[in-house]
């Protein structure tokens, strides 16, 4: 059984959609990530799903359990969610003991100080019972607004944008200690943000959105790879779109050449695009021996310590690419386009 389901969902705000028809499914013990570019809708999609604002349309279930449609509506503190926001909303006057067990008012003393006790050890905060908020780090309180959200065994964990607020140099590791936690506790969780690099370091699925809707779900492999629209393509990361004709299954012709695909597809046109991403695409050095190679301009270069990145202009289209270390390239220079082989994204024109 699936641990959440909209089925259909839409919510209009000043007569503006701001999500409309969306379908989602979170599997158990899964985490999903809603993300897309802002004003797509993630947080008003959050927000339905926590009951803090009722969905016009469509039909939202919970652990089987219908919390919502256009007969019916569950409030949000009877739909055993766990939410985590973006400030973490710790109680500044509460120890991190008292901050934990606030929502625990169903279980006597002894068994709110047992639970309290598991969930500092699962979050690594043994010793921090008795300090307050404002005596922890960023990433410390975060553990607790974590633990506090998972302290009485929620149905589904609901986190909006918990990273944004923590420094560059540890967020990667917290995050990964976040998703340990979660993991821990079986418990399914949707999350989001709008950065691909935290989305595709801490869900097993990722959900794009795009004009309030999902566009694609997936995980973050598949969708990078296999992109079902160029909206997903173009958030997913840089590339730029070459003319393209169709060969075979896995060839296509280009301006720079032949270019392979690793998996077959089958295409109802002969002519295209195809979406390269930066990583795909090789600078060979101008040796002029090549008559038939198109060339490109080295715009300027920056050194980013393992290699160099160059800008250039591929096609009146301007992408930055690494070149090896020891492969070394001046501003203006000549180079030659090579497209690697690589599993193809084909777009109709």
């Amino acid at each position: 059984m699936s641990s959440l389901i909209l089925q259909g969902v839409s919510y209009h705000y000043n007569g503006t959609k701001v999500i409309h028809d969306l379908d989602l499914t979170v599997g158990k013990d899964e985490i999903v990530c809603l993300l897309g570019a802002s004003g797509c809708g993630k947080t008003t999609t959050l927000k339905a799903i926590a009951g803090l604002i009722e969905a016009k349309q469509g039909s939202i279930f919970i652990d089987g359990k219908l919390v919502s449609d256009e007969q019916s509506f569950v409030s949000p503190e009877h739909r055993n969610i766990g939410m985590m926001f973006q400030d973490y909303a710790l109680f500044p006057h509460l120890t991190v003991a008292n901050n934990i067990a606030f929502g625990l008012s169903n279980m006597s003393k002894a068994q709110k100080q047992q639970r309290v006790d598991e969930m500092l050890k699962l979050v690594h905060l043994i010793g921090c019972a008795d300090r307050f908020p404002h005596q922890l780090s960023g990433g410390q309180q975060q553990r607790v607004a974590i633990a506090r959200a998972l302290a009485y065994k929620p149905s589904l964990l609901l986190l909006d944008e918990p990273f944004s607020n923590i420094d560059t140099q540890v967020r990667f590791e917290l995050i990964a200690d976040i998703r340990r936690i979660i993991k821990a506790t079986q418990v399914s969780a949707v999350f989001v943000t709008h950065s691909k690099e935290e989305a595709f370091a801490f869900s097993d699925t990722l959900a794009i959105m795009h004009r309030g809707k999902i566009a694609q779900q997936g995980t973050p492999e598949q969708l990078f790879a296999s992109p079902c629209s160029k909206e997903v393509a173009e958030f997913l990361g840089q590339g730029i779109y070459l003319s393209a004709e169709v060969l075979t299954a896995t060839e296509y012709k280009t301006p720079f050449g032949l270019v392979e695909s690793y998996v077959e597809s089958k295409h109802n046109v002969s002519a295209g695009l195809i979406y390269v991403r930066p990583h795909q695409i090789e600078l060979v050095a101008d040796n002029q021996s090549d008559k038939f190679s198109k060339r490109a301009t080295i715009i300027s270069r920056r050194f980013i310590g393992s290699a160099y990145v160059y800008s250039l202009v591929i096609d009146e289209q301007e992408i930055e690419v690494a070149a090896q270390y020891g492969q070394s390239f001046e501003n203006n220079d000549q180079v030659i386009i090579k497209i690697k082989p690589h599993t193809v994204n084909f777009f109709e024109s």
